[in-house]
C-alpha cells in the first residue's frame, strides 16, 4: 500500500509541475525556477522526470524573452498545440459546451470547483486537477481526452518544441493511448 501511496504522490508532483510548465511563463512563474527545480529532485527517476530535466534545461539557459515568444507562437497560436483540450474532439460545436459543463461540475463534485478565469479544458486546469483531486479520479479527465493529449504531443515534437519533453511527461504519467485512442489520434489528424 505504501508503494502505491508514493506512486500517486509522484504521479501529483509531476502533474503539478507539467500544469505549470505549460502555463504562460510570465515573470513570477520565470521566477520560481529554481524552485521547480528542486521539487523535480524530489522525484523518482522515471522517463518523465527525464522528460522535465531536459525540458528545465532549455527553460533555465533561454532568455525568458525568448521562452515567452517561443510559448506563444508555439502554444498560443498554433491551432494543432492549443492546450484547450475539447476543441480536439468538438471543435467550436455545441458539444464543446456540453462538455465544458461536463468539466466543470466534474471539478465541482471532487471538491475542487474552478476559480478564475481559464476553461476547464485548459490543459494546465485539466493537469492541476489530475494532481489535486481524490483517490485519482482527477486522472479521469486526462484518460478522457487522451487521445487530444497525444495530438499536442505529436504536434510540438513536430515542431520541434521543448514544450514537447513537458507532454511527454504528462503522457508517460498517465499512461500509454489505447488502440482506440491511436485511432481516434489518426482521425483527428486528418481534420487538422
Amino acid at each position: 500500500m505504501a508503494l502505491r501511496g508514493r506512486r500517486r504522490e509522484s504521479a501529483a508532483l509531476t502533474y503539478r509541475l507539467c500544469s505549470l510548465l505549460l502555463s504562460y511563463p510570465d515573470e513570477e512563474l520565470l521566477g520560481a525556477r529554481e524552485e521547480i527545480g528542486a521539487a523535480l529532485d524530489e522525484l523518482p527517476s522515471a522517463p518523465a522526470v527525464t522528460a522535465l530535466r531536459r525540458f528545465l534545461g532549455w527553460w533555465a539557459g533561454t532568455d525568458p524573452l525568448v521562452v515567452a515568444q517561443h510559448y506563444v507562437e508555439t502554444i498560443d497560436l498554433n491551432k494543432r498545440s492549443g492546450l484547450y483540450l475539447t476543441f480536439y474532439s468538438d471543435g467550436d460545436k455545441r458539444e464543446r459546451g456540453s462538455a465544458l459543463v461536463r468539466l466543470k461540475r466534474l471539478y465541482r463534485a471532487a471538491g475542487l470547483p474552478l476559480e478564475g478565469t481559464e476553461l476547464p479544458d485548459y490543459l494546465p486546469v485539466m493537469l492541476e486537477f489530475a494532481a489535486a483531486a481524490p483517490a485519482g479520479r482527477g486522472e479521469i479527465v486526462l484518460r478522457e481526452n487522451r487521445a487530444a493529449l497525444e495530438l499536442v504531443r505529436l504536434s510540438l515534437s513536430d515542431l520541434g518544441s521543448p514544450y514537447a519533453d513537458v507532454m511527454d511527461a504528462a503522457c508517460h504519467t498517465v499512461g500509454a493511448p489505447s488502440a482506440d485512442e491511436r485511432v481516434r489520434v489518426g482521425r483527428q489528424i486528418g481534420r487538422a
